[in-house]
C-alpha cells in the first residue's frame, strides 16, 4: 500500500532552543564515551589471548551491539540539532526502525545467551529471531496509510509513535507489536530466571565468604541491566492503543538508545581485573605473554 507522507519530522528531546546546545554536547559526550569504550573493550578482546573464552566472546558481541545501537539513532539527531532539520525521509525511518529493532533484538537474546555461556550455537540462533522480528515489524510499518499528520514525537523512529501518524486501523500491528515484545522479553526472561536459581544454589555451597561476594556480585551486574533493559522494553512496546506520546517514551528512548550502551563496559567489563590489564597492554604497545 501508498503512502502519501513523504517524510516525517522528528520534534526531537527538547523543543526549546536555548537547551539544544547543552543536549548536543551531552549527547555527544555520551556517543565518544560509548563508542570510544566499547572499542577499548574489542581491542582488548582480540588482542589478549586468555580473553579468547565464551564469555568475553558474547562481550565483545554485546560491546557491537552497543556501539550498532547508539550509532542508529544519536549521530543521526546530533545532525539535526546542528542543521536544525528535523525531516526525515519515509525510507529513512523505515531504515532505521529496522535497524534499531533489530539491534535492540539482538541485545535482548544475547543478555540471555550470557547466563548460558556455554551455548555458543545460541548466537546465531539470536541474530536470525532479531532480523525476524525487525523485518516483520518494518514490512507490516508498509501496510500502513500515513497520509498527516507528519510530526513525530521523538529523537528517533519508533513504532508506537508512528502508528499514532497513521490514518489507517493500527490495530494488527499493536497485536502484533505485543505478541512479538512478550515473546522477545518473556522467553529470555524466564530463561535467565532459571538459569540464576541454579547459579544461586551453586554459590550457596561456596564455603569463602568472599567467593560469595564475588559471585553474587557478578550476578548482580548481570541481573541489574537485564531488568533495566527488558523493563523499560516492556513498558515501551506492551501496551495496546495507541497512547499519546509523552516524555517518558523519550526517557525509556535514552536509557535504550545512549545510557545502557555506555554503562555496559563499566558494568561487565572494565571492572574485569583480566580486561584491565589486557588495556594496560593495548595502550602501552604490549603483547601477552600467555
Amino acid at each position: 500500500r501508498q503512502t502519501a507522507l513523504t517524510d516525517f519530522i522528528l520534534l526531537g528531546l527538547v523543543e526549546t532552543e536555548n537547551l539544544q546546545p547543552m543536549v548536543f554536547v551531552l549527547f555527544l559526550f555520551a556517543y565518544l564515551v560509548t563508542v570510544g569504550g566499547n572499542l577499548s573493550i574489542l581491542a582488548a578482546i582480540l588482542v589478549e589471548p586468555k580473553l579468547h573464552t565464551p564469555m568475553y566472546f558474547f562481550l565483545g558481541n554485546l560491546s557491537v551491539l552497543d556501539i550498532g545501537c547508539i550509532t542508529v539513532t544519536v549521530p543521526a539527531m546530533l545532525g539535526r540539532l546542528l542543521s536544525h532539520k528535523r525531516t526525515v525521509p519515509y525510507a529513512g525511518c523505515l531504515s532505521q526502525l529496522f535497524f534499531f529493532h533489530l539491534l535492540a533484538g539482538m541485545d535482548c537474546f544475547l543478555l540471555t545467551a550470557m547466563a548460558y555461556d556455554r551455548f555458543l550455537a545460541i548466537l546465531a540462533v539470536s541474530w536470525a529471531c532479531a532480523f525476524t522480528n525487525a523485518l516483520t515489524h518494518t514490512i507490516a510499518l508498509t501496510t500502513l496509510n500515513f497520509c498527516g499528520p507528519n510530526e513525530v514525537n521523538h529523537f528517533y523512529c519508533d513504532l508506537p509513535q508512528l502508528f499514532q501518524l497513521s490514518c489507517s486501523s493500527t490495530q494488527l500491528n499493536e497485536l502484533l507489536l505485543f505478541g512479538m515484545s512478550f515473546i522477545m522479553a518473556g522467553t529470555p526472561m524466564v530463561l535467565i530466571i532459571s538459569s540464576y536459581i541454579h547459579v544461586a544454589a551453586a554459590v550457596l555451597r561456596i564455603r569463602s565468604a568472599e567467593g560469595r561476594k564475588k559471585a553474587f556480585s557478578t550476578c548482580g551486574s548481570h541481573l541489574t541491566v537485564v531488568c533495566l533493559f527488558y523493563g523499560t522494553g516492556m513498558f515501551n512496546y506492551m501496551r495496546l492503543g495507541s497512547e499519546e506520546a509523552s516524555d517518558k517514551d523519550k526517557g525509556v528512548g535514552v536509557f535504550n538508545t545512549v545510557i545502557n550502551p555506555m554503562l555496559n563496559p563499566l558494568i561487565y567489563s572494565l571492572r574485569n581485573s583480566d580486561v584491565q590489564g589486557a588495556l594496560w597492554r593495548v595502550l602501552l604497545g604490549r603483547r601477552s605473554l600467555a
